[in-house]
C-alpha cells in the first residue's frame, strides 16, 4: 500500500512542479495529456479564458478502436494535429501532466509533431 501511495505522491509533485512553469494562452494554447489504464484524454486549453479549444480521446466513437498501447495510440495524436490544423493552431505547449515522457505519451507528442504542430 505504501508503495501505491508513493508513486502517487511522486507523480503530483512532477505535475505540480510542471505546472508552475507551464501556462497556455489564446497564441500558445497548453496540450495536456491524461492517461488511464484503459483511456487516453487529450485536451488543448487556453488557460487565459479557461475554455477547451480541442479535444481528443479514444472514447469517441470513431476512436473506440483504438487501444491504448504505442502502436495504435499514435492515431489519437495525428488526429489531434489535425483539429489542432482546422483551428489554425500551428503551436502548442506540451503538458504531459505528470507522467513520465516515454512510451505512450511519447508516441503522442512525436504523431502531433509529425502533424504539423510544433512544441
Amino acid at each position: 500500500m505504501k508503495r501505491i501511495q508513493d508513486k502517487i505522491r511522486k507523480k503530483l509533485k512532477r505535475k505540480f512542479s510542471i505546472r508552475k512553469r507551464i501556462i497556455g494562452s489564446a497564441s500558445r494554447p497548453r496540450m495536456s495529456v491524461f492517461r488511464s489504464n484503459r483511456y487516453t484524454y487529450i485536451q488543448v486549453i487556453d488557460d487565459d479564458k479557461g475554455h477547451t479549444l480541442v479535444a481528443v480521446s479514444n472514447k469517441e466513437k470513431e476512436l473506440t478502436a483504438v487501444k491504448n498501447n504505442m502502436t495504435e495510440i499514435a492515431k489519437l495524436g495525428e488526429v489531434a494535429a489535425a483539429r489542432l490544423k482546422e483551428k489554425n493552431i500551428d503551436v502548442i505547449v506540451f503538458d504531459r501532466n505528470g507522467n513520465k515522457y516515454h512510451g505512450v505519451i511519447k508516441t503522442i507528442a512525436d504523431a502531433v509533431r509529425k502533424g504539423g504542430i510544433q512544441f
